[in-house]
């Protein structure tokens, strides 16, 4: 039971179709990618041009690697398409953020698109192979590249190839491939399909070629891979592959000590004869979606006014090794001006065949009344649309022996820097969960992050440009204090507080209640009062200079925080001083910690009073 709760916003709107319809379609894909993290150093535009475009990272400039696309030239040529490989690889900056490897988006670019998806009446661009590969989809006819992500991988899911980042099992960087966390949707009658067609532990096939360094190419099919030459091979995902254990009966043993995950002897793909222990994450979370009102990126009422949200468990990796990871969210709309399910390849414009797509670009319709004709605003690469959304790169670290078998609660910051329309459709500053009744047998995991570079200038995206905050223009900061009450806008000082006596660190245990309170005040400037066994002499207050800046300029922009276990039951109610900003934004938070039973009460109460209001509201 190495549960780690994380929470996760939902800004597309969803409900149910048959207790809540709304005028669209929404299913929302919420996905992970791991790897076994690096150590400092690794990285260099110098080093191994293999990290370069294989390890996950987070950019400090906004740019796409160089990348040079395949031609008819290499496709017998071994030569050739090496010296295009490392010509890519050595052309890669690590200041660029990458999360899909540049091997991934190359065998994007030699598979063919899937000549049975509707597209309308968009033509899709052929590129240098001679063929519209997958790169080009109805949403990107012309096959424009964003980082090393591939288009039509990106807009349909459950995808129909295996999302390995590398031509096989990455055994040394371990790299997963896309892992489905969770499906939520507005008909729930289609989550066996989801179940099934989820890669988690569900074999998928790809063709693969006997090409020497290129194991890739064109056909998706088995039929057509088979004619060309390939040989059709299924594929397994992994969370993890267990190097430790090197035989069937030891693999079992991991099972059983391994209640999240599906732990087998199995081999990675069907043409080799070799097994291996492959960690396998749990089947994909299929459910309804959270009902939010359209074009209203907001609160919803299955969260009783609430932010529309699903609460995570974050993957559990046996090895105990660090891995950097990356979550991303998309979302899908649909029209019912056509059936989403049953509109195909067949019903795309073809004025040969006499074929008109259900849908067309900007078309004039009769109103009627002799009137003329009046133009409607339809984009068809827009209509049935995929949005996305990605987080920064975070680490997964391993559990203290103090922490084994607890359930961590996750309680960190969302938003950005900005006012209410700058930050648009994002939101500002905010602790998430803002309330939350937990178990007092439970841990907490204050912690969060930020950044110093934001770059919000013209145009300014979906908002407006600005950078409306305190401190550092650019610069995200938070702390953690104490105050009387939620309705309070002042902290409590540390000598009046109740809060920092019943708790302790997991993190430092040697860590007091003074030590607790200065590290969240300062957001880890000052790592505690005095020195301990975890906090060096000249990190504490009064000793580390400069001193902690009174808007916090000085202090980190992240904080890995600690990680609490409580003495009793308790209740706090705690504020950011530098972004609490009374008719602006409030970052302020509640935390309730009870008995394990008033916390199930709670939840149950919770989901009550969420169905409640969601009869008020309609």
């Amino acid at each position: 039971k190495q549960w780690y709760q994380r929470r996760v916003a939902i800004t597309a709107g969803g409900g149910s179709e048959d207790t809540n319809p709304h005028k669209l379609n929404c299913d929302i894909v919420i996905q992970y990618m791991c790897q076994n993290d690096v150590t400092a150093g690794t990285l260099t535009n110098n080093g191994n041009a293999d990290n370069r475009v294989e390890v996950i990272r987070d950019g400090v400039q906004t740019n796409n690697n160089n990348y040079q696309p395949p031609n008819q030239n290499e496709a017998n040529n071994n030569n050739a398409y090496a010296a295009r490989i490392n010509g890519n690889k050595n052309q890669a900056d690590i200041r660029n953020g990458m999360q899909e490897s540049m091997i991934w988006y190359d065998m994007c670019k030699y598979r063919e698109a899937n000549a049975g998806l509707f597209t309308a009446d968009q033509k899709l661009r052929q590129q240098r192979l001679g063929y519209v590969d997958s790169a080009s989809t109805r949403q990107n006819p012309n096959g424009n590249r964003n980082g090393y992500e591939c288009p039509e991988e990106r807009d349909y899911y459950p995808y129909w190839q295996p999302t390995l980042m590398s031509q096989t099992a990455d055994l040394t960087r371990q790299t997963t491939p896309w892992i489905d966390l969770a499906f939520l949707t507005s008909n729930t009658s289609r989550c066996d399909i989801i179940k099934q067609g989820s890669f988690n532990q569900n074999g998928i096939a790809r063709c693969v070629y006997n090409n020497g360094q290129r194991t890739y190419g064109r056909q998706i099919s088995e039929a057509a891979c088979t004619q060309d030459g390939g040989t059709w091979v299924t594929f397994q995902s992994y969370l993890e592959i267990l190097d430790d254990a090197t035989t069937e009966a030891a693999c079992t043993a991991k099972q059983a000590t391994d209640t999240r995950n599906k732990i087998s002897w199995l081999q990675l793909r069907s043409d080799e004869a070799t097994k291996r222990c492959v960690v396998q994450a749990p089947v994909v979370d299929c459910t309804t979606a959270p009902w939010t009102r359209v074009n209203h990126n907001g609160n919803s009422a299955d969260n009783a006014g609430n932010a529309s949200r699903y609460d995570a468990v974050l993957p559990h990796f046996p090895s105990g090794k660090t891995k950097r990871c990356v979550l991303r969210l998309r979302y899908n709309i649909s029209t019912d001006d056509y059936d989403p399910f049953q509109t195909d390849a067949n019903d795309n414009e073809n004025t040969q065949e006499g074929v008109r797509s259900p849908v067309e670009q900007n078309p004039l319709v009769d109103v009627g009344a002799n009137a003329r004709p009046l133009r409607l605003a339809i984009n068809t690469n827009q209509y049935g649309r995929t949005f996305q959304d990605r987080s920064h790169v975070f680490k997964i670290v391993a559990r203290t022996t103090a922490m084994a078998g607890k359930v961590i609660h996750n309680l960190n910051v969302r938003g950005k820097r900005g006012n209410i329309v700058q930050t648009y459709p994002a939101v500002e500053y905010d602790f998430i969960p803002g309330r939350a009744t937990i178990s007092k047998d439970d841990l907490v995991h204050i912690q969060w992050t930020g950044a110093n570079n934001h770059n919000n200038q013209p145009n300014g995206g979906d908002g407006q440009t600005g950078d409306a905050g305190e401190g550092t223009g650019g610069t995200d900061r938070s702390n953690f204090l104490e105050m009387q009450g939620e309705i309070e806008n002042y902290p409590v000082p540390f000598e009046n507080t109740t809060f920092w006596s019943k708790v302790e660190s997991l993190t430092n245990p040697a860590a007091t209640a003074k030590d607790l309170f200065v590290s969240m005040m300062s957001s880890g400037y000052y790592c505690g009062a005095a020195a301990n066994a975890g906090c060096a002499a000249n990190q504490v207050i009064g000793t580390k200079q400069p001193a902690l800046n009174n808007l916090l300029n000085n202090a980190p922009a992240s904080y890995f925080g600690h990680v609490l276990k409580f003495k009793e039951a308790l209740s706090v109610a705690y504020m950011c001083s530098r972004n609490n900003n009374f008719s602006n934004r409030s970052q302020k938070g509640i935390l309730w910690v009870v008995e394990k039973e008033q916390a199930a009460n709670a939840k149950r109460s919770t989901r009550k009073a969420s169905l409640d209001f969601r009869k008020k509201t309609n």
